[in-house]
């Protein structure tokens, strides 16, 4: 299992550092292209000039956002755009390690877990750049970190529906996108067009059957200003902004209070930009586990030891604990066990959630491996390495010494109760990456379904309003649980998405694929008659086999076609229906076997 990033997100721009960092990478070429298009804006207001209606207006081209855009590709009957803020794609730069490999196989890239045949395949990626028998020579499943960016740069770079350097800053319904344009306009014929608009769709802030979405986006120049607006009409939106870098409240006000005499305090989503100025503080401090923080500490690890810098890991989680890789806990991403999780109340989702990190979040094997056999052969001859590792150790304070300029840590122990401070020149936080409700999405707020917490509720075919229009990817970690951030189920979603906007299948949808049964099997209803003839059904029935499940003991026996699991839909379920597209258009019915 894999956050769809090897450590985390799919964001159109996760933060201000991440998106500065790909602006800075970003080809004449694509300046060029947004300049073009910028030139042939109108001054007008954007909202009248209606334009082609697509099928589908995908937000944030990450790796989900870019495997749809790929498996929609050859699809006759989806017409898509994509919009992205940055200039190009770059996955990660500030992670893009030597040697730094992703954490599924390759056939977890953008589509063959939905089209083996496709032509945006890894495999094809290799035929076409000399590299697939090298590849085969290699006998490693996981591709390098860089090469997999590539390979996705070599699939962007071959689609049409891409619409780089385009910041989206609002999502309307038609209906109130047009009647804003007409109270701009102040022109009786628009003011009439948009009533006539208005009342051919229902009440406003409904999203009726003839209904679209108005995507309005800033077109952005080399240099990130704004130099134009567009906007793009589709029946379905789908948000695929990923997820942003997290820092916790004691290492975010470190960052505010760092002056000129501090070292920096960075998220590992900027390690590379700032590994030189880290190196010069004197002393690294890195917060926080899983495989960010791993990969980290490991690159800095012996160049610390040659500077003679002090490199210390702090991690609150009670050990350094390596992702658990084994075959019967990878069935945990399938669509059967997303259905047992979405069947679970909310707060023991969120218990789960937290509890499951080591299948998604821990750290590869290897690498632990590693790290300990660099330290054992840095600590030949008896000398000790210039390092600390604390686990079970949170950071629950933090402030600036205004004399030396460092930064020092309020350190508590989990199980000790104990406190003590810690000092360093600089931090990196390897504390992960959330995901937010977009303010884009402001305008339509009264069609989006939010649970308690005020998280989307997202409905098992991943979509976030009643009526299915509204889809997202990479937004459900805490409906769907394991599968929403793992690069290996992003082509079993897309499908799903592809199959709502379409009214069919343009690529099977495994509804089974794994051996254990999730939760308890449905019981078996004996023929009373037999039951009676049967002289062992009565002590059975006061002794049961200890060979059967118990309510304790939950079975993990494989489902039978005659009795499937209750958590997994049956081969047949009973098939949801979208309003029709147009007026002329009949009914688009929804994916069979991804109820909500």
């Amino acid at each position: 299992m894999s956050p769809a990033d090897g450590t985390t997100a799919e964001s159109s721009a996760a933060s201000a550092a991440s998106a500065a960092s790909a602006a800075s990478a970003a080809s004449a070429a694509s300046a060029a292209s947004a300049a073009s298009a910028a030139s042939a804006i109108s001054t007008s207001s954007p909202a009248a000039d209606r334009g082609p209606i697509h099928d589908l207006v995908g937000i944030g081209i990450g790796p989900f956002g870019l495997g749809l855009a790929a498996l929609s590709d050859p699809l006759e009957d989806v017409d898509a755009v994509f919009l992205d803020q940055r200039p190009e794609f770059r996955w990660h730069p500030g992670m893009m390690l030597d040697g730094a490999t992703i954490q599924v196989p390759f056939l977890a890239d953008l589509v063959t877990m939905a089209d083996p045949t496709s032509r945006y395949s890894f495999l094809a990626f290799l035929k076409a750049t000399g590299r697939l028998y090298p590849f085969y020579i290699r006998e490693s499943f996981y591709p390098l970190r860089s090469e997999y960016d590539a390979y996705c740069r070599w699939v962007a770079d071959q689609l049409d529906s891409l619409r780089w350097s385009r910041r989206v800053i609002a999502v309307e319904t038609a209906q109130n996108a047009e009647g804003a344009a007409a109270a701009d306009d102040g022109s009786a014929a628009s003011s009439r067009a948009a009533v006539e608009s208005v009342e051919s769709v229902g009440p406003v802030g409904s999203v009726g059957p003839h209904e679209h979405f108005v995507v309005t986006a800033e077109v952005l120049d080399e240099d990130g200003a704004v130099v134009g607006l567009e906007q793009h009409r589709g029946r379905h939106v789908v948000l695929g902004v990923g997820t942003a870098p997290v820092l916790p409240e004691p290492l975010r006000m470190l960052r505010e209070q760092a002056g000129e005499r501090s070292g920096p305090v960075v998220h590992t989503a900027e390690f590379l930009p700032s590994r030189e100025r880290l190196l010069e503080s004197g002393s690294i401090t890195i917060v926080g586990s899983g495989q960010s923080a791993a990969e980290v500490y490991r690159d800095l690890l012996e160049e610390t030891d040659r500077r003679g810098i002090q490199l210390d890991w702090i991690t609150r989680s009670p050990r350094f604990f390596a992702m658990e890789y084994t075959k019967l806990t990878l069935e945990m991403t399938s669509p059967e066990y997303t259905d047992h999780y979405r069947s679970l109340p909310e707060e023991l989702r969120d218990r789960l959630g937290r509890e499951q990190r080591s299948l998604y979040k821990g750290i590869s094997g290897d690498l632990v491996d590693d790290i300990h056999d660099t330290l054992y052969r840095l600590g030949q001859g008896g000398r000790a390495p210039h390092t600390t590792l604390l686990s079970d150790v949170a950071v629950t304070a933090g402030h600036v010494d205004e004399e030396t300029g460092e930064h020092v840590l309020t350190l508590r122990h989990g199980q000790l109760g104990t406190e003590r401070e810690h000092r360093t020149g600089a931090l990196i936080a390897a504390t992960g990456y959330r995901s937010s409700i977009p303010a884009f999405l402001d305008p339509v707020a009264d069609l989006v379904r939010r649970d308690a917490k005020g998280r989307l509720d997202v409905s098992r075919d991943y979509t976030v309003d009643d009526a299915g229009r509204l889809h997202v990817l990479n937004a459900e970690e805490h409906t769907h649980g394991v599968t929403a951030p793992d690069l290996g189920f992003g082509a079993w979603r897309a499908s799903v998405v592809l199959a709502a906007i379409t009214g069919r299948e343009p690529y099977a949808i495994e509804r089974r694929i794994a051996f254990q049964t999730f939760g308890l099997p449905p019981q078996e209803d004996r023929d009373p008659q037999a039951a009676a003839d049967d002289p062992t059904a009565a002590a059975a029935t006061a002794a049961p086999s200890a060979a059967a499940p118990s309510a304790e003991a939950p079975s993990s026996a494989a489902p039978s076609a005659a009795a499937p699991s209750a958590a997994a839909p049956s081969a047949d379920p009973p098939v949801r229906t979208s309003p029709p597209a147009d007026q002329t258009q009949a009914a688009r019915p929804r994916p069979a076997g991804v109820p909500s």
